[in-house]
Order: structure tokens, then C-alpha cells, then sequence
């Protein structure tokens, strides 16, 4: 599986990322460069933030998918490509199509199966078995025994709506074994934000 952040690349170099480029394409271009799509042959092509991807990409992504083959960028030949692409947003992607910033016929494309994956707010019930989780990766990779969180630090972890998501709930628990004395995580090993939740 490759993996691809389009809102993390300038927009001018999400297709040179996509379709890599041949030698002497644009003047830094002193020799040939793979792209993601090349890379991911016979696997998966991940494109997280598929919604900050530029129009003039999408259609030339689109082209792919359709004639599942591509040109790397100053590149005149045709390569077959056996890909798998998922495509994910935290955009309503519907929303720009309407607005003219998203290709409908991309997302139709793309939309073979769809996942609505629901903020962690709306699903409180899954942040218990997260920590769980969280905090036996951290154990591994810090080198700490923490084995649970008192019921004062779930109540205010249970409470908090989470705004940065399940990124924010996996930092708050590596910062929480990070600062833990002990084998359990507390309300003070909590950022003030959360811990006042209780």
C-alpha cells in the first residue's frame, strides 16, 4: 500500500507526485522519477484528502482510472497500471461538486463502495477500547507499563468532544503515559483542556 496526502503537497506537485516524471521534462528534471502510481503497482494507491486534489489533476486521474494506464509528466508513452485506488476525505465531497471544486464524474468513479467513517464525538462508545489500544502501543514503544486510566480520567476522556478526532485521542494517550508515574493514567496526566472535564 502507497499512501498519498494531497492537503500535505503543493498543488503543483500533487501530479509530478502522481505520475512521476521522464528526464528533461522541466529544468530540474535531470532524471526519471517514478510516481506513486508507478510504485503502487499491483497493490494499493491510498489518497488521503483526495478533496484538496486540483481539477486539472482529478481529470487526469479520472483518465486512469478509466484507461487504467498513464503518462508520466513530459512523458509521450502509454504505461499499463494495475492499481487499487481508496480515496478518503473529512469534506463533503457532494457539497463540492455543487460548488464546482470537486469532478462528479471522479466521485462516481472513485464511489464503488463508501465508508462513512462518523467523528469520534458522535461515537463515544469506541474511545474505552481506543485507549486500550493507544496505550498498549505506547507501552511498546516507550518502554512503560501502564496498564489503565482511573475512572475520574475516563469520565473527563469520555466527556471531552474530541475535535481533533482519533489523531487528537492517540496524542492525548501518548502524552498521558508520557507523563504517567504510575501504572494507571489520572485526571493531572490529562492536558488542562480535557482534565477539566471532569
Amino acid at each position: 500500500m502507497v499512501a498519498i496526502n494531497s492537503a500535505a503537497i503543493q498543488p503543483t506537485m500533487i501530479e509530478e507526485e502522481l505520475f512521476g516524471h521522464e528526464a528533461g521534462s522541466f529544468t530540474d528534471a535531470t532524471k526519471r522519477k517514478h510516481g506513486l502510481i508507478e510504485v503502487a503497482e499491483d497493490g494499493v494507491l491510498f489518497l488521503d484528502e483526495i478533496s484538496t486534489m486540483p481539477t486539472d489533476v482529478q481529470a487526469k486521474f479520472l483518465r486512469v482510472l478509466e484507461e487504467k494506464a498513464f503518462r508520466r509528466v513530459g512523458g509521450t508513452v502509454l504505461i499499463p497500471t494495475n492499481v487499487q485506488v481508496v480515496a478518503a476525505s473529512n469534506r463533503d465531497l457532494k457539497a463540492m461538486i455543487s460548488n464546482g471544486t470537486f469532478r462528479e464524474d471522479l466521485y462516481y468513479r472513485l464511489k464503488k463502495v463508501d465508508l462513512h467513517m462518523p467523528p469520534l464525538r458522535e461515537r463515544k462508545e469506541d474511545i474505552p477500547e481506543l485507549i486500550g489500544y493507544f496505550i498498549r502501543d505506547e507501552n511498546g514503544q516507550q518502554g512503560s507499563n501502564v496498564e489503565h486510566v482511573t475512572q475520574r480520567a475516563m469520565d473527563a476522556l469520555m466527556q471531552y468532544d474530541w475535535p481533533g478526532n482519533i489523531r487528537e485521542l492517540r496524542n492525548t494517550i501518548g502524552r498521558a503515559v508520557l507523563f504517567c508515574d504510575g501504572l494507571q493514567i489520572d485526571i493531572s496526566d490529562l492536558p488542562v483542556d480535557i482534565a477539566k472535564q471532569a
